[in-house]
């Protein structure tokens, strides 16, 4: 039986993305100072291994964001040396409903880019991308 599902995000910035995916979907960026501290001391991480992030210690090559209510997916994003280059073979769909327009014009001020609208029968949904590329449809 799966306890949890985590989404690991291919990223060139991951910090930025981390920041930019709490923002839209109201989760908390992630921060384990005191447990990234504790492993540099005991000599299992370096200063090396590690960034200061919105005034906190951070993986260098790693972040996350969290839903605060714990019911939804978690979001990792690591770092790859490769941008991306061709489209999503999946992505999030976030459900608005009331209140999309607004939501999706939050979004774009946050650093998302409209993409396209989309229809199907009575369905409408507008696809946008992160800052990184990644595409994510609103409906």
């Amino acid at each position: 039986m799966i306890s949890s599902v985590q989404v690991a995000v291919d990223a060139h910035d991951p910090h930025a993305l981390a920041d930019f995916w709490a923002a839209v979907m109201g989760y908390e960026v992630e921060f384990d100072d005191d447990f990234i501290r504790g492993l540099i001391a005991a000599g299992q991480a370096t200063e090396d291994d590690v960034i200061e992030h919105n005034g906190h210690v951070q993986w260098k090559t790693a972040a996350a964001c969290r839903d605060p209510e714990g019911k939804h997916p978690r979001l990792l994003f690591q770092q790859v040396p490769e941008p991306k280059s061709v489209k999503n073979r999946w992505h999030l769909d976030i459900h608005i409903g009331e209140g999309r327009e607004s939501e999706i014009e939050r979004f774009m001020a946050l650093g998302a880019t409209h993409l396209w609208d989309g229809r199907q029968g009575p369905h409408t949904w507008v696809t946008l991308a992160d800052p990184e590329g990644n595409e994510f449809c609103v409906s």
